[in-house]
């Protein structure tokens, strides 16, 4: 009866789990957000909202019971993700006559915003947007207003910036205020000509339109910050000479394969090709001078914020995913350039090829020691009429089969589409991970042969921390963190989907194993093993040794009792995460794993600090986070005790008398009494070295010793006179 009453309450549980997260999933961003949003904090003077508009997520605002605009979230209209990975949500509320009444900062995990700059900084800024009159910005297609941004939040600002505008647009031209309308296409259309032919050298593609320029000297750029409103801009002029090259930046359409050939290589463009999807097109930038169209913002954030490309109200910001760099440029008389990229362009971007687009470029200017001004200037581009065909009008208003499966598919199936998609780009990381994994299980299971020689385990564990740290950490950015447990936790609690989950392919497998491998192993095949900042962490120790760096010891009881930290610091995060998820979040950055592997310390200084003096201590004490702070080592060590299978041999003699493992556990995770704390142990597996070890295992030794001793020849040449069994001899009489 128990048993029924449990899987009945099972049932039940996740019964109702589910069909949250399907209401969860029909709802809009506005409404979820509306109930904590007051009117009168969005636009001045206005007493409430109204009704919500029957085809679209807006509503509308209104004053003593009369409508005086509608107002809607910017994520429920365009894609708003910002630097944290998340949606950035703004409320925006615009009149009539398409001028933008009001602007607030709903909701955000922007961390540059939650940790360095002050959140009323940022709000105050997006406020100024109120008097925006989204008809100029249709005009000019989205450039009429000055972008403000605030230095060390380039690309959050530039992201609310852009979803200001192109929601707005698409929300005035839904409701067709200000007189703009949806967009119907008129005249002759065209498509890519495949067929067509490009020159093989650089001026005559330059000459024909196929690569446009922008060139800016250091003149052009003083007079453009001096006529800005701030007078720092002018009294941190460049002191270069005027005529001095700025910038001289080339751009073109190289999805384009005759483009591609001529300007990368038959071998190049073919490359090309096979890197973009179906749909996907792609430019390449060609820059050198005095600025860099790149800047390192995308080092930090994966986003390059000096460039974005617009055509109409359509912006494609470039993330790191989406970037390859040019080696090498095969038209004849090319110039030498200090940057050449390709830049990808997704299918789902909405973008044209045969319209006309910009690159915008971003100039910023140091005004103070933390504070910068910026500046536009653009790149016009519109492909030569020569890599067109004209296309005739279709008979009939068919809908391709392509375009009505994407629009009728569910909201889960995108998703399914979306993950797998993933999944393939991420194809040779998936590999060489599912390669890790094999050969470290099959050194779990035969650590009887792997440790049988000391030195080439000692080296296979050094080589294979290293690919850890440069592959798995640096390059792949594959870090689990306590981040994740929260998360995990906040998705059953709001609704479980394993698809947020199979978005990051490497992390969802790794956590898959460290799930398999807590039953049999415990945490430390991945604390041990698999974990990119414990790797850094013995590989310094490991060089600190080799320095002749002292190694400190702690006393037995002091280590005992700082166990217990690493506990206190998750279960003080997972308490905090019940009541904000956001800042427990912010307070996570005990672990410095986004600083030294996710951002490679590329961050602001405390961050770094931080991060070094852990690092440090750990040169003098092993694994000194993993040991005594490590959140995520505590929650993998919890429900580790329930491992089925005991793996590491000991002797009788371990512990009573013999101490030999005790002493040179990296991490001193054995008893005095010679019992192994699997809470503590990373499964280096430096005690089942120690286990056959004919030079330091005590046990080892006696035992080689008494097969020797047995196996010895008898020594007839002994003198056994007087022995009891020595036959007697009598004297001759």
């Amino acid at each position: 009866m128990t048993l029924l009453r449990s899987l009945l309450w099972v049932s039940l549980l996740c019964l109702g789990t589910s069909l949250f997260a399907q209401f969860a999933q029909a709802q809009s961003e506005l409404s979820r957000l509306l109930p904590n949003i007051a009117a009168g904090d969005v636009v001045e003077g206005a007493t409430g909202f109204g009704r919500v508009h029957d085809d679209l997520p807006v509503v509308q605002v209104l004053r003593d019971q009369e409508q005086i605009g509608w107002a809607f979230i910017t994520s429920d209209f365009v894609s708003t993700t910002g630097y944290s990975g998340k949606p950035i949500h703004t409320m925006v509320a615009v009149d009539d006559a398409a001028q933008v009444i009001g602007v607030q900062l709903v909701k955000h995990y922007e961390p540059i915003v939650l940790i360095g700059i002050p959140d009323a900084k940022v709000k105050a800024l997006v406020a100024n947007y109120r008097g925006l009159d989204l008809v100029a910005e249709a005009e000019s297609g989205g450039t009429s207003h000055e972008l403000d941004i605030i230095s060390g939040a380039t690309v959050t600002i530039m992201v609310i910036d852009d979803s200001i505008i192109r929601a707005g647009l698409k929300v005035a031209r839904q409701l067709g205020l200000g007189g703009l309308a949806v967009e119907v296409e008129t005249g002759p259309r065209f498509e890519i000509d495949p067929d067509a032919a490009a020159a093989d050298d650089w001026m005559t593609l330059e000459g024909d339109g196929t690569l446009r320029r922008l060139s800016l000297d250091v003149g052009q750029v003083n007079a453009a910050f001096a006529a800005m409103d701030d007078p720092r801009a002018e009294d941190r002029a460049l002191t270069e000479a005027p005529e001095t090259t700025f910038i001289e930046m080339h751009a073109t359409l190289i999805s384009h394969p005759a483009i591609a050939e001529a300007l990368l290589g038959e071998a190049r463009a073919a490359n090309l090709q096979e890197w973009l999807d179906e749909g996907d097109h792609a430019v390449a930038i060609f820059g050198r001078g005095l600025y860099s169209f790149k800047g390192s913002g995308y080092v930090r954030g994966g986003i390059f914020d000096r460039i974005v490309l617009i055509q109409d109200d359509i912006s494609v910001r470039f993330r790191d995913r989406m970037h390859q760099r040019i080696n090498g440029i095969a038209a004849e008389g090319a110039p030498q350039f200090n940057e050449a990229d390709l830049f990808k362009i997704p299918a789902d971007s909405g973008f044209d090829p045969t319209e006309p687009f910009r690159i915008q470029l971003l100039v910023q200017r140091e005004v103070g020691a933390i504070e910068k001004i910026f500046t536009t200037f653009d790149l016009g581009y519109r492909l030569p009429d020569q890599y067109l065909r004209s296309i005739a009008p279709p008979t009939a208003p068919e809908v391709p089969a392509s375009v009505t499966n994407v629009t009728t598919q569910s909201e889960s199936q995108a998703h399914q589409a979306l993950w797998k998609r993933i999944w393939a780009d991420k194809t040779t990381e998936i590999i060489v991970l599912g390669v890790m994994l094999i050969l470290l299980t099959a050194v779990f299971f035969f650590q009887n042969i792997a440790t049988r020689n000391e030195r080439v385990f000692f080296w296979f564990r050094m080589s294979f921390l290293t690919v850890v740290l440069v592959y798995l950490g640096w390059y792949a950015n594959a870090q689990l963190s306590v981040v994740n447990l929260i998360a995990l936790f906040n998705s059953l609690t709001e609704g479980f989907s394993w698809q947020a989950f199979l978005l990051d392919p490497l992390t969802f497998i790794l956590w898959f194993s460290v799930a398999a491998a807590l039953l049999f192993w415990g945490r430390g095949a991945y604390c041990g093993w698999l974990c990119p900042f414990g790797a850094l962490q013995e590989l310094l120790n490991q060089i600190a040794r080799a320095l002749r760096i002292p190694q400190w010891t702690l006393p037995w009881g002091l280590n005992e009792r700082l166990w217990p930290v690493k506990y206190m610091i998750f279960l003080g995060l997972f308490g905090v995460s019940l009541m904000s998820i956001e800042q427990a979040e912010k307070l996570a950055e005990v672990e410095p794993f986004k600083t030294a592997i996710i951002l490679n310390f590329v961050r602001a200084w405390p961050f770094v600090a931080y991060a070094a003096a852990l690092l440090i201590a750990g040169l003098f004490v092993e694994r000194f986070f993993c040991r005594y702070l490590c959140p995520l080592g505590a929650a993998l060590a919890i429900p580790a005790r329930l491992r089925m299978f005991d793996w590491l041999k000991r002797y009788h003699e371990c512990g009573n008398p013999c101490q030999t493992c005790a002493h040179q556990c990296p991490v001193q995770a054995i008893h005095p009494t010679g019992e192994i704390n699997p809470n503590e142990c990373i499964n280096c597996l430096h005690c089942q070295v120690l286990y056959q070890s004919t030079a330091q295992c005590p046990v080892v030794i006696k035992k080689i010793k008494r097969r020797a001793k047995v196996g010895a020849a008898p020594d007839l040449s002994r003198d056994i006179s007087g022995h009891p069994n020595q036959p007697k001899t009598h004297p001759a009489t």
